[in-house]
């Protein structure tokens, strides 16, 4: 089982990765699953993964305080509303997937928004 913890791990490493330039993919929800595969998997990765100088504050943070910080709220929601005003504006043709996309945006907000900010 441990190689498939230590793969899915990965898998999930880089879409939260990925998230973090793109604001419409989740970063800390992978990044704290890879961190609980690679608990499973990999002592050595789990280390690293926590340990990481950009990656394991989201883990640390969010794991030990439920919080984000000021910078990192508005960084997120600042680049989520720009894409999402974009899609809404230029791309989704239907109504329906406009105000599907507005109620995500709105309710990522309100969430991001409800943790704690870290000083």
């Amino acid at each position: 089982m441990k190689p498939l913890y230590i793969l899915f791990g990965t898998i999930f490493l880089i879409a939260g990765v990925a998230g973090i330039f793109l604001p419409l993919i989740p970063t800390t929800p992978f990044l704290l699953l890879t961190a609980a595969l690679y608990f499973r998997g990999s002592d050595r990765l789990y280390q690293w993964i926590i340990s990481h100088k950009i990656l394991g504050p989201y883990i640390v943070n969010f794991r030990n305080n439920k919080a984000m910080p000021l910078r990192a709220k508005i960084w997120t929601l600042a680049l989520m509303w720009g894409t999402m005003i974009y899609c809404i504006a230029c791309l989704l043709p239907a109504l329906f997937l406009k105000l599907l996309l507005t109620v995500v945006g709105i309710s990522v907000t309100c969430y991001i928004c409800s943790l704690k900010t870290l000083k």
